[in-house]
């Protein structure tokens, strides 16, 4: 009876390998009590997005131009429902209200949201090479609508890891989840 439970135990523990190797972690999260997915598919739908980078990833041996260009179509692959285009350009004119993903890689620990919505140049710490790791913000004007992180091991920026973070980190930033709607009360605070 032993020997069985052993040997299940050990496919159970080969079955989920490959799942824990692709899997990234999402850290803490934060939803303003003012976040509403309605509005965020509103404004987003059929529209170009745009994502503001701060910082590179740790990938030894990329440039930031190229991680930047590689990283693109990544997330417009995992984007969230709304039929919305990311871009890192600036609109030609500031919209209000301006919403905005801010991505920052690595970022110093006491650099928060507020700080990114509100435009205070980022802090950064020491990369670790091959770990991708960013602090999200959704950003409406210079308040924080919502904020997480997420991290995953990577080797380059078109690493098939970073398109499953992303489409986790989507999924996350944009929750759709009824108790996130102001009218029902409900209101994540955890971080």
């Amino acid at each position: 009876m032993r020997l069985k439970s052993e040997i299940a135990a050990t496919l159970l523990g080969l079955v989920t390998l490959p799942v824990a190797v692709w899997a990234a972690v999402i850290g803490g999260t934060y939803y303003s009590p003012q976040y509403d997915y309605r509005e965020f598919f509103a404004a987003a739908d059929g529209r170009n997005f745009q994502v503001v980078l701060y910082g590179t990833p740790a990938l030894p041996g990329f440039d930031p131009g190229t991680v930047a260009r590689d990283m693109l179509p990544l997330m417009q692959a995992a984007k969230p429902r709304p039929a919305l285009t990311f871009t890192y350009a600036d609109p030609p004119e500031r919209p209000r209200p301006y919403y905005r993903l801010v991505l920052t890689f690595d970022p110093a620990n006491d650099y928060g949201s507020n700080s990114v919505c509100a435009g205070v140049p980022p802090r950064f710490k020491p990369g670790r090479p091959g770990l991708f790791y960013v602090f999200a913000v959704y950003c409406r004007n210079d308040q924080v609508l919502s904020e997480t992180t997420a991290w995953t091991a990577a080797t380059s920026p078109a690493d098939p890891r970073i398109a499953e973070l992303y489409r986790q980190l989507f999924q996350v930033t944009w929750s759709d989840s009824p108790a996130r709607l102001p009218q029902s009360g409900g209101s994540d605070r955890s971080r």
